[in-house]
This record gives C-alpha cells, structure tokens and sequence, in this order.
C-alpha cells in the first residue's frame, strides 16, 4: 500500500505535466500571420515609417512578434514585429510612391502609398488600385469623345508616366498593384 501511493502521486504529476506542456507547445507554436496591415509616419519622426500589423477592419495586432518578410518598392526586406508594429530602416528624403508587400500562406497582401515630405513631417496616403486604373482610363476616354481633346490626353497621359516614374512607381509596380487589387476582388 506504501509503494502504491507514491507510485500513483508520481502518475497523476506525470500525466498533468504532459498535458500542461502540450498546452504550452501549442500556444508558442501557433503561427500568427499578417494578413492586414497599416502604414504610418514613425512616432520618432525620423524619416522612416511604421507597418502596424492589423485585421481586416484596420485595428492594431498588438501579439504580432517576430521578423516577417516584406518587399519595399521591389527589394526584399526582413522587418522585425514588436508589439505589432515594425520600423523600416530606410530614411525617406523625398516625396515618393512606397509599395510594400507581404506573402504568407493566406495570399499576398500589397498597398501603395504615396508619401509626401514636407520639412520633418511625412504624411503617407494609401492610393487605392482603381485610382491608378481609372485616372489614364478617364483621360483616354475623353480623348475619344472628343477629338480636339487627343493631343492634350496625350500629354496628360506623359506627363503622369513622368510624375509616376519619377517617384518611384514604375510599371510593373503600377501592374503589380492592380493585379493584387483585382485578387482581392476575385
């Protein structure tokens, strides 16, 4: 009867240990994924931005720890998530186009933002993928309408190639970001 009781002690301890380990293995193995995020101007106010990690009606992930691979602007870089949020190490000097991407097993996940410098303030605006398409789609069907219209639609259509590509939004940047948009549709 003595060695009978410590025996089943030992059992009971064995068997809950296991089950709170399992527990705690699966809480630390849980992948956690972005599939949503923001972009914003560093709190420090350094040139640089913040990629909050967030759901799908924009509200932080504050859970989101860890190094996550995005694209910015076409070169592949390693951000490191604290608390949800990730500073990029690249200072912004100039206004230009930002194309950030993220592919996990859920799909791929891309924004363009445009970010304006003024002085020390940075102000980021998300351009949707549809500005890009119906903007060159409304001046060129003008230009069909009328006729008169043809050299000036022409000129417009340049002159926006030249203002997009002098700040970084390049052509397959500009159909990447349609192409993400139209999968988000589909």
């Amino acid at each position: 009867m003595k060695i009978i009781q410590p025996f089943l002690v030992l059992c009971l301890m064995f068997f809950t240990g296991n089950k709170l380990h399992a527990q705690a293995d699966t809480i630390r193995n849980q992948q956690i994924a972005i599939s949503n995020f923001i972009v914003k101007e560093n709190l420090l106010k350094n040139d640089k931005i913040a990629i909050i990690a967030c759901n799908e009606v924009e509200k932080p992930l504050e859970n989101v720890n860890g190094t996550f691979q995005f694209s910015i602007n076409g070169f592949k870089q390693a951000l490191k998530f604290n608390d949800g949020v990730a500073i990029a190490p690249q200072q912004i000097d100039k206004s230009t186009f930002i194309y950030l991407r993220h592919e996990n097993e859920s799909g791929t996940h891309g924004k363009l933002y445009y970010a304006i410098k003024k002085d020390d303030n940075l102000k980021l605006i998300k351009i949707n993928w549809l500005l890009l398409v119906l903007i060159p789609l409304g001046i060129i069907v003008l230009a069909t309408m009328f006729r008169k219209f043809i050299i000036i639609a022409g000129i417009l259509l340049i002159a926006l190639y030249f203002f997009n590509s002098s700040n970084g939004l390049n052509l397959p940047t500009f159909f990447e970001t349609v192409f993400d948009g139209l999968k988000s549709v589909f």
